[in-house]
């Protein structure tokens, strides 16, 4: 099976500029359609995933990613059960423990343990299946039985989240595109689906990072600087609870040594002051930059490693052109590949 490719456009103004980039995406192959969800720093997603889903026709969509959080985990089974018949059985949710979504309001990210409970009564409860929930029997009675399963992704980078992705989730995000960073995330869930008694084989993996192309690579990294500055706050985390000696990859901790500080003003941001301490080898490894040969050879890499979708955070200038340059040149060749 080859690569496929999805594209996460941020929720701001106007609300038909999604629409627009998503339409466009779509034309150019792109199968899957994303968007962030965190509501005091962008638009509320529901009501443009609602507007995207009338403007496509074929692209599956979703957050990438919500939260079981500031998201009342009912109401947001209930919102994808509801996207899913009004775009006629193309829902796709990716799901993580919330990052600026709850930090810019006061809160933490939900914990592990309860994050685990609130994904899988989710998953049952939007997909019309009879759930107990706050010592009540549940039941979303009006979920159309024929349209296929709503797909549950789960964000992480820890053991932790990777276990739950394992037990729980139909696939991993993973917020970076180094590949071997993400054979260590895989193989991390793919252990615990094996204890779960789950098929670790069936367990996808979505790798989402920026993508500029261009045969300026000063241009490119700094489009992209920002990105691996996102990530840190995640693993930022980890350092936290695991500290710099664990078995967690060195390739993910080390970078955050230079870290200063994370201004969520500037989340997600072209320029963002927080992204200065990226190196330009960070940005290599986990963004995918350069010409098309470069961009597709460095897809051909993750492939390697059972990456099964490659979506494009479209959060750099010239979002047409970079959308253009995968459709004509990028697409294409990786389907070639795989025949």
């Amino acid at each position: 099976m080859s690569l496929s490719f999805g594209v996460t456009v941020l929720p701001d103004p106007p609300p038909s500029r999604l629409v627009e980039l998503l339409q466009l995406a779509e034309s150019h192959g792109f199968e899957y359609g994303w968007t962030y969800d965190s509501h005091l720093l962008w638009q509320e997603s529901f009501p443009l995933l609602t507007l995207a889903a009338q403007a496509t026709s074929t692209m599956k969509l979703g957050h990438c990613v919500t939260n079981p959080g500031t998201r009342e985990p009912t109401v947001l089974a209930s919102g994808y059960a509801t996207l899913h018949d009004i775009s006629e059985g193309r829902m796709v949710m990716g799901i993580g423990r919330g990052d600026s979504a709850r930090r810019t309001i006061g809160q933490q990210p939900v914990k592990v343990a309860e994050f685990e409970r609130r994904l899988a009564m989710i998953k049952d409860f939007m997909n019309g299946r009879p759930v107990t929930w706050n010592d009540k029997d549940l039941e979303l009675k009006w979920v159309r039985p024929e349209l296929p399963e709503i797909p549950m992704w789960v964000a992480g980078y820890g053991p932790k989240a990777l276990a739950v992705a394992g037990r729980v989730g139909d696939g991993v995000i993973i917020q970076l595109a180094d590949p071997v960073i993400v054979k260590w995330i895989m193989d991390t869930a793919r252990e615990s689906a094996v204890e779960a008694g789950r098929d670790p084989d069936a367990l996808q993996c979505i790798v989402c990072a920026p993508s500029h192309i261009s045969d300026d690579m000063v241009e490119a990294r700094d489009q992209v600087r920002w990105f691996p500055a996102m990530v840190s706050n995640h693993v930022m985390d980890l350092i936290e609870r695991y500290g710099f000696e664990s078995n967690i990859p060195k390739e993910l901790t080390e970078f955050v040594r230079a870290r200063k500080f994370y201004d969520y003003e500037e989340h997600s941001r072209v320029g963002a002051k927080h992204g200065e301490f990226v190196t330009d080898e960070i940005c290599d490894r986990f963004c995918v930059l350069g010409t098309p040969e470069q961009a597709a050879a460095k897809l051909k890499e993750l492939e390697a490693v059972g990456v099964d979708q490659f979506n494009i955070y479209l959060m750099t200038e010239g979002q047409e052109d970079t959308l253009g340059a995968y459709g004509r040149d990028i697409i294409p060749e990786l389907a070639e590949v795989a025949k």
